[in-house]
């Protein structure tokens, strides 16, 4: 007969509004103290919090949700390896160690528990109770590549004789590698981006950091190289502003990269196919 433990769980909540009491539930801390298992697991999405609290700092969200998750991790290394035996009377003494009760956003619940005979599958079944249950299914989001197929396909349809090759574009003090790319005296550079992302700080994220990345390998360079952006707009329309905002972003970077949607997919394959075959053209008559 399998015996059964004791074991006491308390879940993580972001109190929005000390005053209010609003809350959603961020994580849970299970301890079952005879196998010296503590179990923690915190939400590394913000989707549903940001649906519910739209001012919610996102950086500073996650920032002290991974930090508590880290102190946790590290006390459980700890009762391992037998450093803290007899220490901790319940998952309660456990999480005030990590946070002490004060009027902070991060709040621990009242412990709970019971008695399991296998506390891995019962701390499952409480994160997906508290937290997980609530989260509504993840829209398909289209990866960088997903945004460039279309590009590629209309190619191949046109019959389009281009082989791309890498160009490099090194600054003092960075690199960028461009996969997608040609020379007809001066390199044509394509790079997609995929906008279609969860939040409106994420999209201006991606656009910063590419700006930032060009900026550091321009770095005074003069390079002969056309750079053109293949962007993809989020799905949900409430990102609209924050996906113009990005493409703002990235047309007053360096280089001064020339921007596609992808509604203009067809007139950037017509001015490759030009290109290209009128570079085709002007090598043969070199030839003949």
């Amino acid at each position: 007969m399998i015996s059964k433990q004791r074991y006491t769980y308390t879940v993580l909540r972001y109190v929005h509004d000390v005053v209010t009491g609003e809350f959603v539930n961020v994580g849970v801390l299970l301890y079952a103290p005879k196998s010296n298992l503590v179990k923690v697991a915190v939400r590394t999405s913000i989707g549903r919090i940001k649906h519910v609290f739209p001012d919610l700092d996102r950086q500073a969200f996650l920032s002290a949700v991974k930090a508590a998750e880290r102190s946790v991790r590290k006390i459980s290394k700890g009762l391992e390896h037998g450093d803290l035996l007899a220490e901790f009377g319940d998952a309660a003494s456990i999480a005030r160690k990590v946070l002490v009760a004060d009027d902070s956003s991060l709040q621990w619940s009242p412990v709970s528990g019971g008695l399991t005979e296998d506390a891995e599958k019962t701390f499952d079944r409480v994160y997906r109770r508290y937290v997980s249950r609530y989260d509504a299914k993840s829209p398909h989001r289209r990866s960088d590549d997903e945004v460039w197929r279309p590009v590629r396909q209309l190619l191949e349809e046109k019959n389009v004789p281009i082989d791309f090759a890498e160009k490099i574009i090194a600054g003092t003090s960075d690199e960028i590698v461009f996969k997608r790319a040609w020379r007809n005296g001066v390199w044509h550079a394509y790079e997609p981006l995929s906008f279609d992302l969860a939040d409106a700080e994420g999209i201006k994220d991606k656009a910063r950091r590419w700006r930032g990345h060009l900026e550091a390998v321009h770095d005074g360079l003069k390079s002969d190289i056309e750079l053109h952006f293949v962007v993809g707009a989020p799905q949900n329309p409430a990102l609209q502003g924050a996906y113009q905002n990005a493409l703002k972003i990235l047309s007053e970077a360096a280089f001064r990269p020339k921007i596609y949607e992808e509604t203009e997919i067809p007139q950037l394959v017509s001015k490759i196919e030009d290109e290209v075959r009128e570079h085709v053209a002007m090598h043969a008559r070199h030839v003949r």
